[in-house]
């Protein structure tokens, strides 16, 4: 549940954010989200750094940096193709995740959600931009390490701190990137735009997997996320005006289909069960989290 409402919240402020791409140009438009999300995240939830451990917070402003790199990268995606093929190409990134970390059952769901993937790129049309390509790629690559580091600051740090702080991280990387460039452009509306479309994207979103990663694991997480290009194509439809031809409405029964599946298959052990199961358990051996086996 977490997880799916993130993805309608981030895929509406996507398609929330085309004027403010217009106005700012896709780096300034990401950077004012990711500024106001870190402000915001830092004023909620307070982090104390002196309760990090030396890996947690180095985990967190890693995560920071490849949240920086997904909003930007992807914005400038959007800005070049149809919401619906950035999303679905940016979901090649999940589904790294899903085939690397999924077992052999599991992979049954990516194979399917490859194909739904393919059905709504059409690459055979050869009419996808380059560039804009490019850019979503980027950020399927950002994703696939956002995923990864996100569950292990969830374990490692507690509470949202780990979170705040790499929200924090991913607006200063932000602002050294697009700051100087767009900050003359500036107006007081441009502000407050920015500020409610961040609680849209990133801050919501983000904090919604925050939680949804420490339910499921990875490959599981990874392969639901198939369902995002789906949404983005309904609601590049709804609001945009994207049409879509068979080939999409084909790609989001596939991709919905391997979804469901992953969500079923997919839960993560609870605190105080292995987290890892691939390995095997001995009976009468003590069983541990990754969590609890660190400490």
């Amino acid at each position: 549940m977490f997880a799916l409402l993130s993805m309608v919240l981030a895929q509406l402020g996507l398609a929330a954010a085309v004027q403010l791409i217009d106005d700012l140009g896709a780096p300034g438009a990401a950077w004012l989200r990711l500024a106001w999300g870190g402000v915001l995240m830092l004023l909620l939830i307070r982090p104390r750094l002196r309760t990090f451990s030396r890996p947690g917070l180095l985990s967190a402003v890693a995560l920071g940096v490849v949240t920086a790199g997904i909003t930007m990268l992807f914005m400038s995606a959007i800005a070049r193709l149809p919401l619906g093929t950035a999303s679905a190409l940016e979901f090649l990134g999940p589904l790294g995740v899903a085939v690397a970390r999924g077992g052999r059952g599991a992979r049954v769901w990516p194979v399917l959600a490859a194909g739904g993937v393919l059905l709504l790129t059409e690459p055979w049309q050869g009419g996808i931009d380059p560039i804009g390509a490019a850019y979503a790629l980027g950020a399927a690559v950002c994703w696939a390490a956002y995923i990864l580091l996100t569950q292990r600051v969830g374990d490692q740090v507690p509470g949202m701190s780990g979170l705040a702080v790499s929200m924090a991280v991913a607006g200063l990387t932000a602002t050294v990137i697009a700051g100087p460039v767009t900050v003359p452009r500036l107006t007081g509306e441009l502000l407050l735009i920015g500020l409610g479309l961040a609680i849209l994207l990133p801050l919501i979103p983000f904090a919604l997997e925050f939680l949804a990663l420490r339910r499921l694991t990875t490959a599981a997480f990874g392969t639901l996320m198939a369902l995002e290009p789906g949404y983005a194509l309904l609601i590049g439809l709804l609001l945009l005006h994207q049409v879509p031809g068979w080939a999409g409405v084909a790609g989001i029964v596939l991709v919905v289909s391997a979804g469901v599946g992953a969500a079923r298959t997919g839960a993560r052990p609870a605190p105080g069960e292995a987290s890892v199961p691939e390995q095997p358990v001995m009976s009468g051996t003590p069983v541990t989290s990754r969590a609890s086996a660190g400490s």
